[in-house]
């Protein structure tokens, strides 16, 4: 659906797309956003829920403009009911994703220290341990095996609960609650229980570890409030989405080996170019929609012409990451998985001062669980055809909700 609009003051706005953010299996490119694609770079969305019509760029320099200009911020966002894919909006003060500068460089600065390239190199035979001790377990076990419940979606929950620092007594429990936060099925009540029973395990745990000194991020934000660095309102929001953070490693790492299982091609690559594994996994990072939709809006601070087009001081406006990793002007042959591209700028990460802060973290996961579940099961296949795995529906993070496999 679309509707032609002209503002109270006269200005003629292209017509806004109805973008129903419909579940998707496999690893089919959203066709929505493909058709924005192809008709140009700057569109008028409107999401199922929140109010009104925002901005869409597609296009990989328009994406990497509007996300490195000060003049779109995402503070405003905050206090705003923009068109959404979420049912539920309540960001935090804190929140490292709606922070503009210079509080975003402050805040960033109380964590930073658990994500450095060394925190993850000595973090990696503790990473490298913990997945053995799963791959053990299936392997004890024989096939089949759902690889989704037995391996994708408990390494990465377990490896970033010791790098924020959730006592093992604990981590259950977290877990319910930060798989409910990104799931779109129990509504606004179900979201808001869990993001309630989060937030205030979060701030006991901030609390007690106020003048413990530990490395982990609970540590250091515990000492960043108890220094008067940030305010505990601000390590809160900032913790919980790192904590949140290991949900989309399982379901990105899904897909990949999903890819991996189905295209003989690519996997006879992996195992035959073992030092090109590197650069075959940058590429699925390209290539997978790791997302439903669209993630955070911007808000125009002051007037911007883009293509011709006037963004009104006010206008939220978004970005697509998908579309930009499949812009053809950027990346040949976009829709091909091409394990030979050794240009790949991609953006599966972001772009500019809200670049990721845990993406270290998430290639180091992606490559060890790739690499130790391929290598010790060199056999690996799927346990029922292609078109019979299940993948997530209401969901913001796509991928297989199981992975029958056999080997």
């Amino acid at each position: 659906m679309t509707e032609d609009t002209t503002t109270l003051t006269g200005r003629s706005l292209p017509p806004v797309r109805d973008w129903p953010t419909p579940d998707l299996d496999g690893t089919a490119f959203d066709p929505v956003l493909a058709d924005l694609m192809r008709e140009g770079p700057l569109h008028r969305i409107r999401l199922p829920f929140g109010e009104g019509w925002a901005w869409l760029a597609t296009r990989y320099e328009d994406v990497r403009a509007i996300t490195n200009d000060p003049r779109f911020g995402r503070a405003e966002v905050t206090r705003r009911q923009v068109t959404r894919i979420a049912p539920h909006f309540k960001p935090r003060p804190g929140s490292l994703a709606f922070a503009d500068q210079p509080d975003h460089n402050r805040l960033r600065k109380a964590v930073a220290g658990a994500f450095t390239v060394g925190a993850m190199k000595r973090l990696r035979p503790r990473a490298q341990e913990l997945l053995d001790g799963l791959v053990d377990g299936v392997v004890r076990d024989g096939p089949p095996a759902d690889l989704i419940a037995r391996v994708l979606e408990p390494f990465p929950i377990t490896l970033v609960s010791e790098v924020m620092g959730v006592p093992e007594e604990d981590r259950e429990r977290v877990h319910s609650w930060t798989r409910e936060i990104i799931s779109t099925s129990g509504g606004v009540e179900g979201a808001d229980r869990a993001k309630q029973g989060l937030y205030g395990w979060i701030t006991e745990t901030i609390r007690a570890r106020a003048e413990g000194g530990a490395e982990d991020v609970y540590g250091l934000l515990g000492a960043a409030v108890a220094g008067g660095e940030v305010a505990e309102e601000e390590a809160i929001g900032l913790a919980g989405p790192l904590q949140i953070g290991g949900e989309a490693v399982t379901h990105n790492c899904g897909q990949m080996l999903f890819l991996l299982l189905t295209r003989p091609e690519l996997m006879s690559r992996w195992r035959q170019d073992v030092p090109g594994r590197g650069q075959l996994i940058e590429e699925l990072l390209r290539f997978v929609p790791h997302r439903s939709s669209v993630g955070l809006a911007r808000i125009a601070l002051e007037d911007v012409e883009l293509h011709g087009t006037t963004i009104r001081a006010g206008d939220p406006v978004y970005v697509s990451y998908l579309a930009a990793n499949r812009d053809p002007g950027v990346f040949p042959d976009p829709d091909l998985i091409d394990p030979d591209r050794t240009v790949n700028p991609h953006l599966a990460f972001g772009n500019g001062p809200h670049f990721c802060t845990g993406a270290v973290l998430a290639k180091l996961q992606t490559e060890l669980l790739l690499t130790t579940l391929l290598d010790r099961l060199p056999g690996l296949r799927l346990a029922v055809p292609s078109d019979r795995v299940e993948w997530r529906k209401k969901t913001m993070i796509r991928g297989p909700r199981t992975l029958p496999c056999a080997w």
